[in-house]
């Protein structure tokens, strides 16, 4: 961190994985919004990936937000996604992005569910 706060200007849904009922009697796996966040949005990186015989375009992002407790559902961790709109972010790791831990840092890729 450069000694500035970061500008948390993006508002954002963090989600995580739910079961949700399918209508048919049975569930089925879904995302379930937990509370909005603001956010900063650094560093986007472009990358080719392979998938089979296609390449697929990947963008890799760092998310900065406030920090929550550790076990708190307003703290993301890896496996949930952040929402923007129509543009969605899937967290891939999270650590503090300050030594005071007033905020954190989230890797994330943009794309895909």
């Amino acid at each position: 961190m450069s000694g500035a706060a970061p500008v948390l200007d993006r508002e954002m849904v963090l989600e995580t994985r739910a079961m949700r009922p399918d209508g048919g009697g049975g569930l089925m796996e879904g995302w379930q919004a937990l509370g909005t966040l603001w956010a900063a949005i650094e560093r986007p990186a472009a990358r080719l990936v392979r998938e089979g015989a296609l390449e697929v375009s990947t963008i890799r992002v760092r998310i900065i937000l406030r920090a929550a407790p550790a076990g708190r559902s307003r703290r993301p961790v890896a496996g949930q996604r952040l929402r923007m709109g129509d543009r969605v972010f899937r967290i891939m790791g999270v650590a503090e992005y300050d030594s005071a831990a007033h905020y954190l840092q989230l890797w994330a890729e943009e794309g895909g569910a």
